[in-house]
């Protein structure tokens, strides 16, 4: 590692210092540049080619990227349309829920690896002269006023170090934002899930169907979800007791292989050819949280650096989009106006934050209801499917699933003039 502690700094001036080149970040970014407003984008990674783990758009991600002119050179880099979304308990379909019955246009989910949707909104982004990029750049530092505001950061990276001026700075560098910990901004962890994952990809055979669902199914061993992943393959995740992995592991590669084959039997086949060591599984510690502030003179916290979510219902990605299209408006009203204080941020923070809540409350619920073991949860979940399917409560959080928030929609009305908003 290169030692930058007395290397000079350079100066960048900005409107918005956007740290992260994540959905949430990048989308944001490309809001603003279309708006007329210098962006200088941190990231530490110095490329797209590294680990993810969202990689499914609900309608209203869909929607977002349509909107902003992003979803056909996504769409053009690969990835699957999914129909469906079932609970499968011992061969029996317990809930079937058909995207197809949504209002148009966006009628399905989108199976896509999430660096063919950032490589669009980065390439949309790198069109304007007003973007700068620091990639292969970590934060180590905020800059700040004599008030204690956030004016700004310093980033090091690459044998140099940059201290970059902003008017705002955006934490959207993930659950663990390296921005949120340099502004003392403490998080509560909700272990509401009681679950981790083990997390791995199966490649599909020539000439084997590919399914057009997401499902989770229920059988003899633990809930496992299951959908096709771009290209040729099912993404697997294998849900377990919070920190029972240990245990698992111990009793060696095969034990743990045949526990995954009791929970998927019709891709046993795939299982037994793939699963070789344990290093071919990934461990996610599952669970969800919140920061406890997500605004302050100068600064805003959006996707998983403000929220951070399971892997139920699909949300991240597009809870990320609609961090970012909610907050635009709210931020160029905040950069006109010459305040950027947290009372003026707070317009986006409280709404959005009620948001979240309600999003955390569904999960929470889908989770009893689909991971639930034992005689009473198997007498109960029948009834409970059927409830959620017939009924407009079912409609109702099919809605708030697939599209999230209904005001979050891009404000194209707030573009510099000339600018293309379709793709």
């Amino acid at each position: 590692m290169t030692d930058t502690a007395n290397t000079p700094t350079t100066d960048d001036h900005c409107d918005v210092c956007v740290v992260g080149g994540g959905p949430a970040g990048l989308t944001l970014a490309l809001l603003l540049l279309k708006t007329g407003f210098r962006v200088t984008l941190v990231e530490r990674s110095a490329s797209l080619d590294r680990a993810y783990r969202g990689e499914i758009l609900q309608p209203g991600g869909l929607a977002l990227m349509d909107q902003l002119g992003c979803l056909t050179g996504a769409l053009a880099r690969g990835g699957y349309s999914l129909d469906r979304f079932q609970l499968v308990e011992a061969d029996r379909v317990l809930l079937d829920i058909d995207y197809g019955r949504l209002p148009p246009p966006h009628t399905s989910l989108l199976s896509i690896p999430q660096d063919h949707v950032l490589a669009e909104l980065l390439g949309q982004c790198r069109r304007f002269d007003t973007f700068h990029e620091l990639v292969g750049h970590r934060v180590t530092e905020l800059v700040t006023d004599g008030d204690g505001g956030v004016r700004g950061v310093v980033a090091t990276g690459r044998g140099r170090r940059r201290a970059v001026h902003a008017a705002c700075v955006v934490g959207a560098d993930g659950r663990y934002s390296k921005t949120r910990r340099l502004a003392g901004i403490e998080t509560d962890r909700i272990d509401a899930f009681a679950f981790d994952v083990l997390w791995l990809k199966l490649p599909l055979p020539p000439g084997r169907p590919r399914p057009r669902e997401v499902r989770v199914f229920r059988s003899a061993g633990s809930p496992v979800l299951v959908y096709p992943s771009y290209p040729g393959t099912l993404q697997i995740g294998w849900t377990l007791p919070h920190k029972g992995y240990a245990e698992l592991a111990a009793r060696g590669v095969a034990h743990v292989r045949d526990e995954i084959c009791r929970a998927i039997p019709g891709y046993a086949d795939l299982v037994h050819e793939r699963i070789v060591s344990l290093g071919d599984l990934t461990l996610l510690d599952v669970f969800a949280g919140r920061a406890q502030e997500w605004a302050r003179d100068g600064l805003v916290l959006i996707g998983d650096s403000a929220h951070t979510h399971s892997p139920l219902g699909a949300q991240g990605i597009n809870l990320a989009l609609q961090d970012a299209a909610l907050l635009h408006p709210v931020l160029t009203a905040a950069l006109r106006a010459g305040d950027v204080t947290a009372d003026r941020l707070a317009a986006y923070a409280k709404p959005r934050s009620r948001d979240i809540a309600q999003v955390m409350k569904v999960q929470h619920i889908q989770a009893k209801a689909m991971l639930s073991q034992g005689r009473v949860a198997r007498a109960v979940r029948p009834r409970l499917a059927s409830f959620i399917q017939r009924t407009p409560v079912g409609s109702r959080i099919t809605r708030l699933i697939a599209h999230g928030n209904p005001q979050a929609r891009v404000r194209t009305d707030l573009f510099g003039p000339g600018v293309p908003t379709a793709s």
